[in-house]
């Protein structure tokens, strides 16, 4: 009997701390307390570098972004001297090609002009796109080759120069947009060096 007293206190006991334990989880969960709690590491929330339209003390002119000294480059940065205008895409016949003709840099010529540039001038540089093939109202992308493929510059596609070719690689022309920020200098030329044995094509 004493025993059978004693294991009803001992269910009691225990029934009452999960009871209250369970309370205490249903109270927590009902707080409107929106603490997230302690936080480890706070430098790793807070960067420790200003941003750039941050105000900044460390300058004369308090602001971060400050302008490069004068006569300074970025790292690998390659200045363009030829503007995009009807002089610039002139001049820029004088531009040769600074890689050599392997097989390597042909190949990837073909893959950057296979993602870029053969959508809408088409995979043989026919000016025969899938995009252009999909939407009838395009009209107007050249071939590179061909006796009747003319640029709208004047003269023929398949007699552009590489200088040409890269200037129009580098701005754009007409509806084609400019590739400046898809490409870099050595990738673009690249795609010149694989256009160009696309202009042989009879």
């Amino acid at each position: 009997m004493k025993g059978s007293i004693l294991a009803m206190n001992k269910n009691r006991i225990v029934l009452g701390a999960f009871s209250l334990l369970a309370s205490v989880a249903m109270l927590s969960a009902c707080n409107d307390n929106k603490s997230t709690g302690l936080e480890y590491a706070r430098n790793m929330y807070d960067p420790i570098a200003y941003n750039q339209d941050q105000p900044n003390k460390n300058f004369a002119n308090g602001a971060t972004s400050q302008t490069p000294p004068p006569n300074t480059k970025p790292v690998d940065y390659i200045r363009y001297e030829y503007p995009n205008t009807k002089e610039g895409y002139e001049a820029s016949v004088a531009l040769v090609n600074p890689l050599a003709l392997t097989e390597k840099n042909l190949t990837e010529g073909k893959h950057f002009y296979t993602v870029f540039c053969a959508p809408c001038h088409g995979d043989q540089g026919d000016g025969q796109g899938h995009i252009v093939k999909l939407d009838k109202g395009i009209s107007g992308v050249p071939a590179y080759h061909g006796a009747d493929a003319n640029s709208s510059r004047g003269g023929l596609m398949k007699d552009m120069p590489a200088g040409k070719i890269y200037h129009t690689i580098m701005y754009g022309l007409n509806a084609m947009g400019s590739h400046a920020s898809q490409l870099s200098p050595e990738e673009r030329w690249k795609v010149v060096m694989y256009v160009q044995q696309l202009q042989k094509i009879q």
